[in-house]
């Protein structure tokens, strides 16, 4: 325990030291460098913790980023909010915990087309995140539903907040609020889909296929499971 601790605080250490430098010069290879002197950490720890360099520590920023999403969301009495503003919040926190350059310089980063498919992949873990705050455990067609707009809602959302200059990023909350009325549209749409037999006889081959590749998703996810 004690050396999972250790290496956990190292890696805070680089990470915390990173954020000094890569407004300056981005998620690369001279920021965790500098981030590695800054810290004092040794150089093949630091190698083993982050082995892509910067990559890895944008990652580690964004998931830093989820995780304080979750621990302030849960903090705050949510008694009386409906489902869509506890979404709205949720995503609204997200932002607020964290850094506009910052996540400038991971959205330049991870808009390269070596990376964009790991970009998509932590914009979903974000929707994933928010809908575990929301206390979620849908396992059918919803769950990948439920994800993918709100990933689409998310992904829109940042790259408004990023050109954002009103005071508050008010205009950003607005946008926000407007792409999450035009999602309730829909799921009441689907709603009303799944009520209809013809509806319910459309969806059922999809949701056969979702939860057979949810199902190979959690053995993947199995201790000792080689997913290669």
């Amino acid at each position: 325990m004690q050396s999972e601790n250790s290496t956990e605080r190292a890696k805070d250490l680089i990470l915390d030291a990173s954020l000094g430098h890569a407004p300056f010069d981005g998620w690369s290879a001279l920021t965790f460098q500098a981030a590695l002197a800054d810290s004092g950490v040794a150089a093949g720890l630091g190698a083993a913790l982050f082995p892509r360099g910067g990559i890895d520590l944008a990652v580690a920023y964004h998931l830093r980023g989820d995780a304080a999403m979750r621990e302030t969301y849960d903090r705050i009495d949510k008694a009386g909010l409906r489902i869509r503003d506890r979404i709205a919040l949720a995503v609204r926190l997200r932002l607020q915990v964290a850094d506009k350059e910052l996540v400038r310089r991971g959205s330049a980063l991870f808009g390269l087309p070596n990376h964009a498919l790991e970009g998509s992949r932590l914009i979903w873990g974000s929707a994933d995140a928010i809908w575990a705050a929301l206390g979620d455990s849908s396992r059918d067609l919803n769950w990948y539903t439920k994800r993918a707009t709100l990933s689409a809602v998310y992904a829109a959302t940042v790259l408004f907040w990023l050109g954002d200059t009103s005071e508050g990023d008010a205009d950003t909350w607005a946008f926000l609020d407007r792409r999450i009325d035009n999602v309730m549209q829909i799921e009441k749409a689907k709603a009303g889909l799944r009520d209809n037999p013809l509806g319910k006889a459309l969806l059922r081959g999809p949701l056969k296929i979702l939860e057979r590749v949810h199902a190979s998703e959690q053995r993947n996810d199995l201790p000792g499971h080689n997913a290669n």
